[in-house]
């Protein structure tokens, strides 16, 4: 069964702590930064998808009217949580 955005997010974040950590030898860090890579890039992929699903749902008077999302830059973003 495929995972969830969710379950690879959650993943992602679980990784991101154990390389922070050091205590992997060179070859299991290695393994995990190789699987973060691909867990980050179909986060990636998914946020995009659902961005351009909310720019499609975003009619205004029968056209289109994309209103981005907030970003980092708006001071709305939380900050990355630290394991």
């Amino acid at each position: 069964m495929k995972k969830s955005f969710e379950e690879n997010l959650a993943r992602l974040e679980e990784i991101a702590g154990e390389l922070e950590h050091g205590d992997l030898p060179l070859d299991a860090a290695l393994k995990k930064f190789d699987e973060g890579i691909r867990l980050a890039e179909f986060c990636s992929r998914k946020l995009d998808e659902a961005q351009q699903r909310v720019d499609l749902l975003l009619k205004k008077d029968g056209t289109l009217v994309a209103t981005p999302l907030a970003g980092p830059d708006d001071g709305l973003a939380d900050e990355p949580d630290s394991h």
